[in-house]
């Protein structure tokens, strides 16, 4: 009974740093023009977002291989102590400069909290129930969708902009309550070797490579040269090739090289990767159709997206309950036919479409992103030992956040809205349909993808490492290395 207790406390705990996680990057948003306004500082408003995003991505991979060396539990209560530390110094920040450097501190702690839980769960259940815990924790980021930006803006109006840090406190001090009493870490590993090299060439190239897109979408002011854009680029390249040369001779590489050679994962990674480049337009582009083409206000277009925060968490809950039963391919297959049925809707759209139209597409291709980022989740999670599944968990989340980068870089030099900063209606609608239709044809990559998935299932899946599984007291933390 112990065991049970432990177990649940634990996933209470993986629940309540996901929501964290997740809602931070929702809520601030609204919070924007307020901080703004108060500490002056309009011309760095992107840097706010886009600095805890770049931590994020550059430590994501980090603590999936520091997790796999030291154990679960030190490598998440050290991330989510960072992140809560970030937390009250951003509530306590002066100034722009300081909301920045405090926001980097918060991602730095982030890119734990993000990744470690997912890692955790697939050592403490088996396949069927990894699935359906799995399925219900990625169903926190369509909840942290729905209430980030309407908690955020009741904070703000009737509290203070800060509040929406200091909430993050008194529930990342429960989690780590719970996590301290509830789990332990044991490893059997004698040598443990950082590749503090690796780290380096990857930050240096991960930072570059980000901030080179930073510039190709005109977020630090002023038009960059195409000199200056290439520049960062080959700097990113050089970087990260010095990153391969190093993990190719590392005794604990970051990112293992073994992990390419696992066709499951591979096929998970370039999933995931072309479905956040469609998440971008879908997310970010629909409400700009909704409000610069049909004319409606910002707060008609966040009522209109809310059927995408339903059927996401849907899908996700959908996908934990079945894919033991279907198995990993059809639910996949399942999953692209409905993105493929939602974004070809997009392309037909028009100006005069009905707002309705517009939503139902929205909420079918929300069930099939719920569908498909679990099933590629637990296919992840189940297709390694303990001993790589935080550096296979990491790698995935990784791909993922750079999909999404690369995809708002990419639109948005396709996104044409006018002359002199306004909207022109005709010239967005022409644009947006353009698209509309390239993202179209990656829903057609995302079906024959799915064709190439095994089709793993619970009478098929051998779960070698099931005998590894932690339960209770010892959960998320033993493990034998191999």
């Amino acid at each position: 009974m112990q065991n049970f207790h432990s177990r649940r406390n634990i996933t209470i705990a993986l629940f309540v740093v996901t929501f964290l996680a997740a809602i931070e990057g929702t809520i601030v948003g609204t919070a924007m023009p307020s901080i703004t306004k108060e500490l002056q500082g309009v011309q760095q408003y992107s840097w706010i977002i886009s600095i805890y995003l770049l931590a994020v991505v550059i430590t994501t991979p980090i603590y999936g291989k520091l997790a796999d060396l030291y154990g679960r539990k030190k490598i998440l209560i050290a991330g989510a102590v960072i992140f809560l530390l970030g937390s009250m110094l951003s509530g306590i920040a002066g100034s722009m400069d300081q909301l920045i450097w405090f926001r980097a501190l918060q991602g730095l702690g982030a890119g734990a909290l993000t990744t470690l839980p997912y890692t955790i769960i697939g050592d403490m259940y088996d396949f069927e129930q990894r699935a359906k815990v799995q399925g219900w924790l990625a169903s926190i980021w369509g909840i942290a969708g729905i209430t980030g930006p309407l908690f955020g803006g009741l904070l703000v109006d009737f509290v203070s902009w800060r509040a929406i840090f200091y909430m993050n406190l008194p529930f990342g001090i429960v989690a780590l309550y719970l996590l301290s009493v509830s789990m332990k870490s044991v490893t059997e590993r004698k040598k443990r070797y950082i590749d503090y090299p690796g780290i380096i060439a990857f930050t240096i190239g991960m930072y570059a490579f980000l901030y080179a897109m930073s510039l190709l979408r005109g977020e630090e002011g002023g038009a960059a040269s195409v000199v200056e854009i290439g520049l960062w680029f080959a700097g990113s390249a050089l970087s990260l090739v010095l990153f391969a040369w190093i993990e190719r001779r590392s005794p604990e590489p970051i990112i293992p090289i073994q992990l390419f050679r696992h066709s499951v994962i591979n096929m998970a990674n370039a999933s995931g990767f072309v479905l956040c480049v469609i998440m971008v337009v879908i997310v970010f582009y629909v409400p700009l159709w909704i409000q610069g083409v049909g004319g409606k206000s910002a707060t008609y277009s966040g009522i209109a997206m809310i059927p995408l925060s339903i059927t996401w968490p849907l899908g996700s809950i959908l996908a934990g309950n079945y894919i033991s039963r279907l198995g990993l391919k059809r639910i996949c297959l399942a999953a692209a036919c409905l993105l493929l049925l939602g974004t070809i809707g997009f392309t037909f759209i028009h100006a005069s479409s009905p707002i309705l139209v517009i939503v139902l597409c929205t909420a079918v291709v929300g069930l099939s992103f719920g569908l498909i980022f679990t099933s590629l989740t637990v296919a992840v999670t189940s297709a390694v030992g303990w001993e790589m599944r935080g550096a296979a968990t990491a790698g995935h989340n990784f791909v993922r956040t750079l999909g999404q980068t690369i995809g708002i870089t990419l639109f948005g030099l396709l996104l044409h809205t006018g002359q002199a900063n306004r909207i022109e209606p005709q010239v967005l609608e022409e644009s947006l349909h353009g698209i509309f239709l390239w993202v179209a044809g990656l829903s057609v990559a995302i079906m024959l993808l799915a064709t190439l998935m095994p089709n793993i299932r619970r009478d098929e899946h051998n779960d070698t490492h099931e005998n590894e599984r932690p339960i209770g007291e010892n959960a998320a933390g033993t493990g034998k290395a191999h």
